[in-house]
C-alpha cells in the first residue's frame, strides 16, 4: 500500500491527504503522519479509506481509553490528544466562518470545555437481538454499518449508565418481546437515572416482573414508548419521575421529561450558559428575545438576570414545560413563551412580537436563516448565537454581517462532545446603528 503524508483533519474527524490528484479521507489518521491505508469507495476526485499502517506517528496520537473504538461508531477522536481535539474545532469553525461567511471574528473566545470521559448524561441506545452473538446487544450502532456495536462499556456514558449495558443485554434478552425492542432512550436528572424502552409490541407474561426486578436491582426509572414520543409513560414505579437538572449559578431548576430535549453534556453547559448570558450581557428592564427556547435553558438565566424575556419555540409541549419551570422558579411575570414556527417566520411576523433590546439564537443543526432574514431596522443591538452547526452558523453569520450592519464580536467553540467529530459553538454579534 502506498504511504501519504496526513494534511489536517475533516469535519468528520478524518485524516485528510492528497494523492494524484484526488483528497483521500482516511479514518484514524492524524495530522502530521505518513500513513498507508485501503479505500472502501471511491468517485472521481476523492476517495475514503480505512488506515493501513502508521508509518509516522503523530506526537498527539494516544491509546484509546475505551476497548471498543474503531469498532464502535460513537466516537471518532479517542486516538488524538484531548487537548489537540479542541483546537483543532476552534479551526474547523474559523474555517467554516472564513469560507462560508467570508467573515472572521473580532475575538476568538477561549474553548468551553469540560470532563473528557463519563459526561454523556442523555444518549440514544440500539438494541437488537441476535442469535449469533448470543442474545441481545445493547450499544451505539458500529462504525458506518446498520449493526449494534458489541459492546459491555462505554467510556464517554456516565459510569453509572455504562454499568447498566452488560445487565440490561442479559435482562432484554429474558424477554418475550426482546426481538420488538430497538431502542433505549437514556436520560439522567440530578437524581435519577430514567430508561425509555421503545417497546414495538406489549409486554408478555412474565415481561413485566423481569423489568421491575432490573430498575429496583439497578435504582433506575423504566418508561415504555409503545408509539411515538407523546406516548411514554412511566412503567417502574408507575409515577412519573422529578427529572431536573440544575443551573446553580442562576439559582435555577429545570424540570425535563425524558424525551424532551436537553444537552448531553450537563457540565458543560452550566458554562455554556453561563457564557451566553454574559455575552449577551442583558439588563433589568430590557426586553429579551430567546429563539428557539425549548424547555428555557437560557430564557429562565436571562430573566434571573431581570430582563423580560420571550422564549419562542416551535414544539407546544417544550412551550408549556418552559412556562412551568418559569413558574416553579418564580419567574413567570418575568418569562413568557409562544409557539411559532422559526423556520417560516417573515419579517411581518417578527415584527408582530414587537422590539426586542437583546436577542439570543439557539437553534437545530439547520441554523437560522429565515429569522436572520426577518430582521430589519429595529433589530436587537446584540446578538448571540448558540450554533451545532459551523456551517449554519457560518451562512447565517455572512446574512448578518453582509446585509444587517452587524459585527461578529466574538466567537469559540464549545466541546460539548469530546472525541467526536461534532463542533459546538457560540458567537456575539452586536449593531452599531
Amino acid at each position: 500500500m502506498q504511504a501519504v503524508s496526513v494534511e489536517s483533519l475533516d469535519q468528520e474527524g478524518r485524516g485528510v491527504a492528497h494523492v494524484d490528484g484526488k483528497v483521500v479521507f482516511i479514518e484514524g489518521a492524524l495530522p502530521g503522519e505518513t500513513v498507508t491505508y485501503s479505500p472502501y469507495r471511491k468517485k472521481a476526485t476523492y476517495e475514503f479509506a480505512t488506515l493501513g499502517e502508521v508509518v509516522t506517528a503523530s506526537a498527539l496520537r494516544t491509546k484509546p481509553r475505551c476497548e471498543f473504538f474503531g469498532h464502535c461508531g460513537g466516537c471518532s477522536l479517542q486516538h488524538f490528544d484531548a487537548r489537540a481535539q479542541v483546537a483543532v474545532k476552534q479551526r474547523v469553525l474559523e474555517d467554516n466562518l472564513r469560507h462560508i461567511g467570508k467573515v472572521a471574528a473580532e475575538v476568538m473566545l477561549p474553548a468551553i470545555h469540560g470532563p473528557a470521559w463519563g459526561y454523556r448524561e442523555r444518549a440514544r441506545l440500539s438494541v437488537r437481538y441476535v442469535v449469533k452473538k448470543g442474545g441481545t446487544l445493547v450499544g451505539f450502532r458500529e462504525r458506518r454499518r446498520s449493526y449494534v456495536a458489541d459492546m459491555t462499556s462505554c467510556q464517554v456514558l456516565l459510569p453509572r449508565v455504562s454499568a447498566l449495558l452488560e445487565p440490561l443485554r442479559h435482562t432484554l434478552a429474558a424477554l418475550t418481546i426482546r426481538e420488538r425492542l430497538p431502542q433505549i432512550e437514556v436520560a439522567v436528572g440530578e437524581d435519577v437515572i430514567v430508561l425509555v424502552l421503545r417497546n414495538l409490541q406489549p409486554l408478555g407474561a412474565g415481561d413485566e416482573a423481569v423489568l421491575r426486578a432490573f430498575a429496583k436491582a439497578h435504582d433506575v426509572r423504566l418508561y415504555l414508548q409503545p408509539r411515538g414520543p407523546d406516548s411514554i409513560c412511566p412503567f417502574a414505579p408507575e409515577t412519573e419521575t422529578d427529572l431536573y437538572y440544575t443551573l446553580p449559578e442562576f439559582g435555577l431548576k429545570i424540570r425535563f421529561s425524558p424525551t424532551e430535549f436537553t444537552q448531553v453534556n450537563m457540565a458543560v453547559n452550566r458554562v455554556l450558559v453561563r457564557r451566553a448570558i454574559r455575552l449577551l450581557d442583558p439588563q433589568p428592564g430590557e426586553r429579551v428575545a430567546d429563539m428557539f427556547s425549548g424547555i428555557g435553558n437560557f430564557s429562565l438565566a436571562i430573566a434571573r438576570r431581570g430582563a423580560r424575556v420571550l422564549g419562542v419555540e416551535g414544539n407546544t409541549a417544550l412551550v408549556g414545560r418552559a412556562a412551568a419551570n418559569a413558574a416553579d422558579n418564580g419567574l413567570a411575570e418575568r418569562a413568557a413563551f409562544e409557539v411559532r414556527n422559526l423556520f417560516e417566520i417573515d419579517a411581518e411576523g417578527l415584527a408582530a412580537m414587537g422590539r426586542f433590546d437583546r436577542m439570543l439564537i439557539d437553534p437545530p443543526r439547520d441554523g437560522a436563516i429565515e429569522l436572520v432574514k426577518s430582521l430589519a431596522g429595529d433589530a436587537p443591538q446584540r446578538i448571540v448565537y448558540v450554533s451545532c452547526n459551523p456551517a449554519t452558523l457560518a451562512r447565517d453569520a455572512a446574512l448578518l454581517v453582509h446585509t444587517r450592519g452587524y459585527r461578529l464580536s466574538a466567537a469559540g467553540v464549545v466541546n460539548m462532545f469530546p472525541h467526536t467529530s461534532h463542533v459546538e459553538s457560540l458567537a456575539l454579534f452586536e449593531h452599531d446603528g
